[in-house]
């Protein structure tokens, strides 16, 4: 019998262990070589883990929601087609018993299966009075919803008002007459689902940052609107040759991030980070582009944005929506940034006070654009306005600085042939 083992694979010097998800085969199954076998989540990425072999599952060693280590065996494949015998200790168990014949599973008895699926459900309050007073279960009909039994079908059940009389010769108090609850339509307390499921390592990662964020970071937000009339005017006049020629469709994230690396160029303290008591000034702008994925938040990085094109930047946000949908984000695309981008308004968000992404010390909101009144001229014109909103860590980054890189990427957006001249 030819052994091979399955390992976790290796992970990143940031991630001290991952969390075994849901096995795609059982002890026995055939496996071809590369099939993917598991999934395995760390605090950031989802690993998948393939056959490394072919053969038959003979072992698994870490079941689904394990905490595993880099390196760990999970699981051991025979190439020669055979199960283990440690694989399946109660078969072996029972083959013994029953002098090296497999025994056959116990029957499972069908008739009270099916009558206890029929029987009423008793509601936890009322179960306990029955048991209280001793009293089978189906003694009581129900009269709350799909026949359920309450607490009050209980108390007014003949068998529990007749042991609950008061023996002759005990003297007696006249007591207020109290309404009994209507048991014909159920207690609004009644019947009110909950369930329990333990954060994946994404979210508890997520809860920490942001928890490290606001404990870490002297958090302070500006505000400023932004006509994005010009935008859309160009937008609209080159989408169709844009997309002929590039093969994607021209986006507003694109004018976003050179907006925000425009303004970084400006002011180097938005884009440079704390260690310390030392400010790190970087001289490379990667921007994170907040996602929402079904695990929950993730942050890909643009890696040299202010050497991207427009098509550049839009091809490389629509892979990362591909991947985060697929959750096929790796490690290395949310590893690092300098700056980050959070755009609400996809989801119609009118106002929001983002939360830095740390080390990072600056991160810009995005939101709806919508029609607006505003004033030009001494007259009232309508507008297409968006609110932008950017936090900044007020440890290292002034006022005067947040407020004026703001306005940076506001000018910057409102007469967009200033990113072609760098003015």
């Amino acid at each position: 019998m030819a052994i091979v083992e399955v390992k976790v694979p290796q992970l990143s010097e940031s991630v001290a262990e991952a969390t075994m998800l849901q096995w795609k085969k059982k002890v026995g199954d055939t496996v071809n070589v590369d099939e993917i076998l598991i999934e395995i989540e760390t605090d950031k990425v989802v690993l998948e883990v393939p056959a490394p072999s072919a053969g038959v599952l003979a072992e698994i060693v870490a079941p689904d929601g394990a905490s595993v280590t880099a390196e760990q065996l999970i699981a051991k494949i025979d190439t020669a087609g055979k199960v283990s015998a440690v694989a399946e200790p109660a078969a072996a168990a029972s083959a013994a018993a029953t002098g090296g014949k497999a025994a056959p599973a116990p029957a499972v008895a069908a008739a009270p299966a099916a009558s206890s699926s029929k029987s009423a459900v008793v509601m936890p309050a009322a179960a306990k009075m029955m048991a209280d007073q001793n009293l089978a279960p189906g003694s009581i009909t129900g009269t709350g919803k799909d026949g359920r039994v309450t607490k009050g079908d209980v108390l007014n059940a003949p068998q529990v008002l007749a042991s609950s009389s008061i023996p002759t010769g005990t003297p007696t108090t006249t007591l207020p007459q109290v309404p009994l609850p209507d048991t014909a339509s159920p207690s609004p307390l009644v019947d009110r689902p909950e369930q329990r499921v333990p954060m994946s390592r994404l979210r508890a990662r997520i809860a920490e940052r942001l928890l490290q964020s606001q404990a870490t970071n002297a958090i302070l937000t500006t505000f400023n609107e932004v006509n994005m009339a010009p935008v859309m005017e160009m937008r609209k006049r080159f989408q169709e040759k844009f997309e002929k020629e590039h093969g994607v469709k021209l986006g507003f994230m694109s004018f976003f991030v050179k907006a925000a690396v425009h303004a970084l160029k400006k002011f180097p303290v938005l884009n440079a980070s704390v260690d310390g008591t030392d400010i790190v000034y970087h001289g490379y702008f990667d921007i994170g582009i907040a996602v929402g994925s079904p695990r929950g938040l993730v942050v890909p990085i643009l890696r040299n944005a202010d050497q991207m094109s427009f098509a550049d930047v839009e091809r490389k946000i629509a892979e990362f929506g591909q991947k985060a949908k697929d959750g096929k984000l790796g490690i290395e695309d949310m590893t690092g940034g300098t700056f980050s981008i959070s755009n609400g308004g996809t989801f119609g968000s009118m106002m929001s006070t983002p939360i830095i992404n740390p080390p990072q010390s600056a991160i810009l909101g995005v939101h709806a654009t919508k029609e607006r009144a505003m004033v030009e001229n001494g007259v009232v014109v309508v507008r297409p306005m968006n609110y932008f909103a950017m936090s900044y860590d007020h440890r290292i980054i002034d006022g005067r600085e947040a407020v004026l890189g703001l306005v940076a990427m506001k000018e910057a957006l409102e007469d967009p042939s200033r990113l072609l001249f760098d003015i």
